[in-house]
């Protein structure tokens, strides 16, 4: 049994070794994600950190972090990294972070979500790429948006500098 839960004092190692594991090998890592977290918490912008729990293990965590979209007003949220446990892929541990953690921006009237991601597992959440959204040198279509409230953004995404993209 799976169970959600707000990132608690003393997961922050088990994140870092989790999230090392989940990026360890893959295309489109930066080697730089456990890091991000680490710089996001540290900095106080870690806005949301969730860890997905199984039998006392964390096999999973989302991090959402404020973001700007330059010309779009309003209170907007960035998504990433999320991590799951090599061993736990694809058995809904993604899944139920996601939903937990857009319940819990929303909750915070956030106008929306944007991430950086995979068209084809993003859109299963409403994630749209439509070109109106750009990150640094980014191909704009795995640049995404949620709209909760309001109009569609457009612009230019800022997510905080440990992320390292302009």
């Amino acid at each position: 049994m799976i169970a959600i839960r707000a990132e608690e004092a003393g997961d922050a190692e088990a994140i870092r070794v989790l999230t090392t594991a989940a990026f360890a090998g893959a295309a489109h890592s930066s080697g730089r994600e456990a890091a991000i977290v680490d710089e996001l918490r540290a900095a106080g912008a870690l806005s949301v950190s969730l860890v997905a729990e199984e039998a006392g293990v964390i096999v999973g965590h989302a991090a959402f972090s404020p973001v700007t979209i330059v010309g779009s007003p309003g209170n907007w949220m960035g998504l990433g990294p999320i991590s799951v446990a090599p061993d736990r892929q694809h058995r809904g541990v993604g899944t139920a972070l996601m939903r937990a953690g857009l319940d819990r921006i929303r909750g915070m009237a956030a106008a929306g979500c944007v991430l950086v991601g995979d068209p084809a597992y993003y859109g299963r959440f409403g994630f749209v790429s439509d070109g109106l959204l750009t990150c640094s040198d980014i191909p704009v279509r795995y640049v995404q948006r949620l709209v909760f409230n309001g109009p569609d953004p457009a612009g230019a995404i800022r997510f905080h500098p440990a992320f390292g993209v302009t």
